[in-house]
């Protein structure tokens, strides 16, 4: 029977027989022995063929990237990559590979235009690992405290956040529009769930080339019932902190691969510090940074603010003319809305966006009107509101940012294994 490669790295197995299947990640010509790397799903393991065993062809023509199966003997071995190697009896080819294209010191650009080679790296692995993990944190977390998962369509009229980042497409004899957001059909769903969530692929036409944007990308997105801000900042905050746990503990060998010290997540932790918009000017001033008050936080704005926390950073109340339309007014303050973003640190990138949900009607017609947009295609969304409507709160969490952070990535590309961005659609 086959073994993953990292159950023979043991010394159980050394002296033992054992066979294993994956491909050829590196491969080393001696005279009188031929070194092979090779790597599964799990691990990676150096096989040694001597020459004049039964296994001596087929390894003088194994290329890089071929699959094979070998059988052979584990042996404890410190100058192996992982400290074992399996000196082989017999080696068998399953696809013998072509010139392999990706070699050492190549662009950026070319590797993305192979991405589909790529994907399969070892430096690429561990992050799809820990992006698995991230997912099944984000259910684990909502199963465990009574949430519904449920799903809102991807193609839309045009309602939205944010129109002009909408993308067109054809839907029979009309034009309709990639979703943005569940959040308005979610609205729909609360009055027979009252606790959803979903996980979701979001599309948005920004023309960025920012380490921070995709046009495709994958949300948590939540929708609470009797919930106001606090409740759904705490929500928040166990949601974060679960999946830094999990991943912390679950993939260590990963973490490290990566450069990322585990500890430094099992800290990510409740309460996270949290501060108001206006005292977040006050301390960007401080820090010789002026933003005028009712201007939107940029990147080097919440990087510097990340810069003075270890954890996420919780920034509130911001001015409501710029957030969308569904945001109420704080009553005690009507210049801003009730909502949140959810700082990380050391990158210091938005991971959640949440609010509570307006429940006034002609609030919601009169912010419309402002953003540009007719009220009369929100009909559906206000019926929500017409009917038996309750005070609740959500959010909507970015994946591919929040791994980003917990993989200590330079761009946020590198997040997902098919990156859809301005200059890119392939492979």
């Amino acid at each position: 029977m086959f073994k993953p490669i990292e159950e023979v790295l043991s010394p159980k197995f050394s002296g033992k027989k054992a066979a294993i299947r994956g491909w050829v990640y590196r491969k080393r010509d001696q005279k009188e022995l031929i070194f092979l790397i090779i790597r599964d799903r799990s691990d990676i393991i150096q096989a040694v063929v001597k020459k004049g065993s039964k296994a001596w062809k087929d390894a003088q023509k194994i290329t890089i990237e071929s699959s094979c199966e070998l059988k052979g003997t584990v042996r404890q071995d410190k100058r192996a990559p992982t400290g074992y190697e399996l000196q082989v009896d017999d080696l068998k080819i399953i696809g013998l590979a072509d010139r392999y294209p990706i070699a050492k010191d190549l662009s950026e650009e070319f590797l993305l235009d192979v991405r589909h080679l790529w994907v399969r790296s070892t430096k690429m692995v561990p992050v799809w690992k820990i992006r698995s993990k991230v997912f099944e944190a984000i259910h684990e977390y909502f199963h465990k405290k009574g949430f519904y998962e449920t799903q809102s369509p991807i193609l839309l009229p045009k309602i939205a956040e944010s129109g002009p980042d909408l993308f067109e497409v054809k839907f029979f004899d009309r034009k309709a529009y990639l979703s943005q957001t569940w959040q308005l059909h979610a609205e729909a769903m609360l009055s027979a769930l009252e606790k959803i969530y979903t996980i979701t692929p979001a599309f948005r036409a920004e023309k960025s080339r920012t380490a921070r944007h995709l046009a495709e990308y994958w949300t948590a997105e939540v929708e609470i019932a009797w919930c106001d801000l606090d409740c759904s900042i705490k929500i928040t905050e166990e949601l974060i902190s679960h999946i830094c746990q999990k991943v912390a503990k679950e993939c260590q060998k990963e973490l490290k691969l990566l450069g990322r010290d585990s500890k430094d997540l099992l800290e990510i932790k409740p309460p996270f510090p949290r501060i108001t918009y206006t005292k977040a000017l006050e301390m960007l001033k401080k820090d010789k940074i002026k933003v005028k008050w009712g201007k939107d936080l940029r990147t080097i704005e919440e990087r510097k603010l990340a810069s003075h926390y270890k954890k996420p950073l919780i920034v509130t109340h911001y001015p409501k003319d710029i957030m969308a339309f569904y945001k109420p007014k704080d009553p005690k303050d009507p210049k801003v809305a009730k909502c949140y973003d959810v700082i990380c640190p050391e990158i210091g990138v938005e991971i959640v966006g949440g609010s509570e949900r307006d429940l006034d009607i002609k609030e919601l017609k009169k912010a419309l009107k402002k953003a540009g947009a007719s009220p009369k295609d929100y009909e559906f969304y206000f019926d929500t509101r017409r009917y038996g409507a309750i005070p609740h709160s959500g959010f909507g969490l970015g994946i591919e940012r929040v791994i980003q952070w917990i993989c200590k990535l330079e761009h946020i590309r590198d997040a997902i294994p098919f990156p859809r961005t301005i200059t890119r659609i392939s492979p």
